[in-house]
């Protein structure tokens, strides 16, 4: 069996791992890391039903759990906050 053609652009390989490619022989594992964020803890919020049912049209269209979704914005959400503390103490 041949060895794939890398892609070779980032567009080339989102396109073939969204087709279904298998993407393996594509990616160098030799370098990937695991990144353990610590001990995980319970939160409780109470959000509107609109904001929910928002939320949920969202996640069913790129197809992900609500609660991924969500811990994804939050994790962008405090990167973008910590940049912009981060670029005013300067």
């Amino acid at each position: 069996m041949r060895k794939k053609q890398p892609a070779s652009t980032t567009e080339e390989f989102d396109r073939r791992f969204d087709a279904g490619e298998d993407i393996h022989d594509l990616v160098d594992m030799s370098a990937a890391t695991v990144i353990h964020h610590g001990k995980k803890m319970r939160i409780t919020l109470d959000v509107a039903e609109s904001l929910v049912r928002e939320i949920d049209e969202i996640r069913r269209r790129i197809g992900v759990d609500r609660g991924a979704l969500i811990k994804v914005w939050l994790h962008e959400r405090v990167r973008q906050e910590k940049s912009l503390s981060t670029a005013s103490a300067r």
